[in-house]
């Protein structure tokens, strides 16, 4: 992805909010990962922000963003934020509804199903890439995941000095330097402070009393080859959406993203078109199937 292709992007701080956002359009919001900032959605903010008003949000405490107020980061408090950003671009750019479609991957697709079902009427469509339905979905055991992601801060390091050993690990075979590089420089914006306060929240995270009350038409998406957040994650979320369908994507690790962007855009941009085509011509949301 070339610096040329993000000319149009334009980086905002406004509002006890930070983000990069490009193009004009229905509004589409972009959640990032525990190791990620707004820098990791280079190819979405390319391959959708012509179409789209695309934005991709430091979270709170990230990059350029201000952390939240209270010493301990919960689900809830990112969600109120994340509802409260979309209200903010909203107003600002005069999309009428107040809605966004909402995209999040890895912690960011965990965010965006608490946000979906605690705030209903900021969410036009939801796409959850990489994530789960709740922690430790696969038996692993809360305490042992967070002492092992702590231990390098624990020694004094910074997120940016083990960001290229953390992300080798989360990558499928076929990532390109390029796009790895980039997922380098995204975590490098991180403070340990704030991703200390991350680890400490993603292991509360179980979303699968809320789900089923999830009102807004679903895609989840897997990497077939992903270890963090593997396949059979993605089945067990849609499982419990009314409206949701799965589609796994091959040779793709946990950076879904950025590994298979044009499938990933391409998945995004049909399921966005359909949300909004059902809403043009009956008023009401997509029926989608749950696989």
């Amino acid at each position: 992805m070339s610096s040329a292709d993000l000319t149009q992007a334009r980086d905002v701080e406004r509002g006890g909010f930070a983000w990069r956002e490009r193009g004009d359009g229905p509004l589409v919001i972009l959640l990032h990962g525990l190791g990620g900032s707004r820098v990791s959605w280079e190819p979405q903010l390319v391959g959708l922000g012509d179409r789209w008003h695309v934005a991709a949000w430091d979270m709170p405490g990230y990059g350029a963003a201000p952390p939240l107020p209270a010493e301990r980061l919960t689900f809830r408090a990112l969600a109120d934020a994340a509802a409260e950003w979309i209200d903010a671009l909203a107003t600002a750019n005069g999309h009428d509804d107040g809605r966004a479609h909402v995209v999040g991957i890895s912690m960011g697709g965990m965010i965006a199903q608490y946000l979906a079902a605690w705030h209903p009427n900021s969410v036009r469509s939801l796409t959850l890439m990489s994530t789960s339905p709740r922690f430790g979905l696969n038996g692993t055991l809360p305490d042992v995941w967070r002492a092992a992601r702590l231990a390098p801060l624990d020694r004094g390091e910074a997120p940016a000095d083990f960001a290229e050993r953390v992300l080798a690990g989360l990558g499928g075979a076929h990532i390109g330097p390029e796009a790895f590089a980039g997922q380098v420089a995204a975590m490098s914006r991180i403070s340990a402070v704030a991703l200390r306060r991350s680890i400490d929240c993603l292991v509360t995270h179980d979303a699968r009393a809320l789900l089923p009350t999830v009102t807004a038409p679903v895609l989840v998406l897997g990497g077939e080859f992903d270890s963090e957040t593997p396949p059979e994650y993605s089945h067990a979320i849609a499982e419990l959406l009314p409206k949701a369908r799965t589609v796994i994507v091959p040779h793709a690790g946990h950076l879904l993203n950025v590994e298979a962007p044009a499938q990933v855009n391409r998945l995004i941009a049909d399921h966005l078109a359909a949300c909004e085509r059902d809403e043009a011509t009956s008023g009401r949301l997509p029926s989608m199937e749950t696989r």
